[in-house]
């Protein structure tokens, strides 16, 4: 047998950099790092020798170069990745929120964090976390709960069981999600002899499960016998590349469609049966058709409580859910009748069997809402500041076929998701974890892998706040991008929600906190000192115009206008499930709490 002599890290550089995508790219594109102490010399090294077959780039933030990773695969339909390598200690930790926010979505990224010495010689090392009671604690045992799967390399053998299974679970659709190798720091440094035969290029194909025979005609009789069934199309149908059988399917037998956050943009605004996006962020025509709904047919959903109204969406007394999920943990909740597959396989299925079987939705129910939403959309007859809704009829009107809206917390979700007319594959929220800070290193990832998009990230100022440092980053690498900051002057959003279950206002809106000094950031001044484009706007009017010219930037593009932090679209939209105080000396918190109570008897306990 011949093999070579490398260093582990030398070793699992070698080894990331040939494993293949069936159309022939890496699948792991490159890796973002910032070094330390714990990963400098070892993979810090392997990467500069290797720097020809697998790209390095270089963040300002742990957990906004993870953000950036977890953009790209969400971008490539998780068909794509990339790695994440940090520091032990706070570099390590700042990427367990992001692995959280992956693991939530389902999105595959490699986590590769140094660790202590495995040979305990210099222990304890600088930032070492010591838990009194297990010598084998680190810092990095806090991605175990956040990671699909956990290792620690604490061998240089190591490498050769460690990184097949890691990208095992990040190619299985089921199991998709963040690996966490956690990289003891001198074993990185350590040589061994490795089989050449271990640095062969792979190819990683993406299994498409195909549904149990009693599952599928279990669910074939389930939608033969419905009156009125409804589809909740979820992200799995985008990650199935299942988008063109969603659509025939649709149309073949005449069931509407309503979307979730992951999935919306899966079916064209336009399509005759789209409709539109359901849930408390929902259109008033797409939860009418679930509320009359007898089956709701979940495709690739998890049926998170945004998306049911905290399970009061469904109100018709007859209504059976059936999930359709390559995940079974999925594909059970709720007691729903189950149907483990992917979405594309389990679409062809299911209409070969029904043959020529039609369902006739009520067509106005759309045009009312698109009536609805345009009015909410266009642009202000008064001279005050513009809604949070205003701002996105602009960017609408100024979008093309080429356009991707990306957002991730705060107001913009929840608005997006309820009036933005998304072209196919143009929608792009982080809404499974709501992660505020994601936006501008979303935007990144975005534009890394979809070079030719247009990519409009939209934030407020409360997330901006939280994580803007990749856009330097963005400025360094010559990637455009723009992006809309809407500066309500705080957390407008919470706000709403603090209010709206009888809470004072407090400590959301900058000008309601205890500061000595008021805020006074000029958002576009500080986006300007990072290298970007950047401009602050006062009306719609001049946002359009400057919208327009961002198209032709070499340079990412901040425009900056400020909203009214109050009002939010009311059409549509459902109940929503908040813990509101049983006991409170506010007359408002006692009412809120009544209407908690009286709206938890509509509540659908899935039995």
């Amino acid at each position: 047998m011949k093999t070579i002599r490398l260093t582990a890290a030398q070793a699992m550089v070698r080894w990331l950099s040939v494993q293949m995508t069936e159309e022939g790219d890496r699948f792991i594109e490159g890796v973002w790092a910032i070094f330390g102490h714990g990963n400098v010399a070892g993979i810090g090294e392997a990467l500069h020798a290797y720097r020809d077959d697998l790209p390095t780039w270089r963040g300002h933030n742990e957990q906004t170069m993870a953000h950036t990773a977890i953009a790209y695969t969400k971008a490539h339909k998780r068909r794509r990745a990339m790695a994440v390598t940090t520091s032990i200690g706070p570099g390590a930790l700042n990427v367990v929120t992001a692995a959280a926010l992956a693991y939530a979505n389902r999105l595959p990224v490699l986590i590769i964090p140094g660790d202590v010495f495995a040979n305990r010689a210099p222990d304890p090392v600088l930032q070492q976390i010591e838990a009194f009671g297990d010598g084998t604690i680190s810092a990095n045992d806090c991605f175990r709960p956040v990671s699909r799967y956990f290792d620690r390399i604490s061998r240089p053998e190591h490498v050769m069981t460690a990184l097949p299974r890691a990208l095992r679970v990040m190619t299985d659709p089921a199991d998709c999600g963040p690996v966490t190798l956690a990289f003891c720091q001198d074993v990185q440094a350590e040589a061994f002899d490795y089989p050449e035969t271990f640095f062969t290029p792979k190819v990683w194909k993406i299994r498409r499960p195909q549904p149990d025979a009693t599952e599928l005609a279990d669910a074939i009789s389930a939608l033969k016998a419905a009156k009125s069934p409804v589809i909740v199309a979820g992200g799995g149908v985008i990650y199935s590349g299942a988008e063109a059988e969603l659509a025939a399917f649709a149309t073949a037998h005449g069931i509407p469609v309503v979307e979730t956050q992951a999935g919306k943009s899966a079916l064209g605004f336009d399509h005759a049966l789209n409709f539109g996006p359901v849930g408390v962020t929902g259109a008033a025509s797409a939860n009418a058709v679930c509320g009359e709904a007898d089956l709701v047919i979940g495709l690739g959903t998890r049926f998170q409580d945004f998306t049911t109204g905290s399970w009061s969406l469904f109100k018709n007394p007859t209504r059976r859910i059936m999930s359709i999920n390559v995940a079974a943990y999925d594909a059970y909740k709720h007691g729903a009748l189950n149907l483990v597959s992917d979405a594309k396989v389990a679409l062809l299925a299911l209409t070969a069997a029904l043959g020529g079987k039609t369902w006739s939705p009520e067509s106005n129910l759309r045009t009312a809402w698109a009536r609805e939403t345009a009015e909410v959309k266009a642009a202000p007859k008064n001279n005050g500041l513009p809604t949070d809704s205003q701002v996105i009829g602009a960017v609408q009107r100024t979008a093309s076929a080429k356009t991707i809206v990306m957002g991730a917390a705060g107001t913009m979700p929840g608005e997006l998701h309820k009036i933005w007319d998304a072209a196919p594959g143009g929608y792009h929220m982080e809404y499974g974890f709501s992660c505020m800070g994601y936006e501008v290193a979303g935007a990144l990832g975005i534009k890394m892998a979809r070079p030719t998009a247009d990519v409009i990230c939209m934030v407020g100022d409360g997330s901006y706040m939280m994580a803007n440092s990749e856009l330097a980053t963005a400025v360094m690498m010559a990637l455009p991008f723009t992006l809309v900051l809407t500066d309500n002057r705080g957390f407008g959003c919470i706000n709403r929600l603090q209010r709206g279950t009888g809470g004072a206002g407090f400590n959301n809106l900058l000008d309601e906190s205890y500061h000595v000094n008021p805020s006074q950031i000029d958002f576009a001044k500080h986006a300007e000192s990072m290298g970007a484009v950047a401009i602050h706007v006062a009306t719609i009017a001049e946002l359009e115009v400057e919208l327009v010219k961002a198209k032709s930037s070499a340079l990412p593009v901040v425009i900056v206008i400020d909203t009214d932090p109050w009002p939010s679209t009311e059409a549509g939209g459902s109940w929503w499930e908040v813990g509101v105080p049983e006991v409170s000396t506010r007359a408002e918190v006692n009412a809120a709490r009544e209407a908690l109570v009286a709206a938890k008897t509509k509540q659908w306990s899935g039995d």
